[in-house]
């Protein structure tokens, strides 16, 4: 009797394990994050249907931060957030500081006006790096 016939997942699509894992918030965006390419699955990037099995390396880019996760168990139903946590051990750098953050936030003072040519430059070009 081979796994899939026990009721073990063997692998799964890594849109779903994402999603089940609490990555990303909706299948959808989970699904929307790896045709735009911010999701690498052992280096390589990953379509949605592209499998994942446990001793994996996935990394995936949120608005957030990066997460840097090694499959441990496979899931594909959404779980609570302590047993979707044990399904992965997270090798993600540590999140940004709140000043580095801040300077991200591109917050203009009230009363300046619309950003110059010049002020978009810079902030493409920040958001850049």
């Amino acid at each position: 009797m081979t796994g899939a016939e026990q009721g073990l997942l063997v692998s799964t699509r890594v849109d779903k394990w994402l999603w089940a894992v609490r990555l990303y918030k909706t299948r959808s965006a989970a699904t929307d994050a790896c045709r735009a390419g911010h999701v690498r699955v052992n280096n390589v990037a990953a379509k949605p249907s592209t499998l994942v099995r446990p001793g994996d390396t996935v990394e995936a880019r949120s608005a957030e931060r990066e997460h840097v996760v090694e499959v441990t168990s496979l899931i594909e139903k959404r779980v609570g957030a302590p047993l979707a946590s044990s399904c992965y051990v997270d090798h993600s750098p540590p999140p940004p500081s709140k000043e580095e953050a801040g300077q991200l936030n591109f917050v203009r003072d009230r009363g300046t006006g619309r950003p110059t040519k010049r002020d978009r430059r810079q902030l493409d070009q920040a958001r850049k790096q």
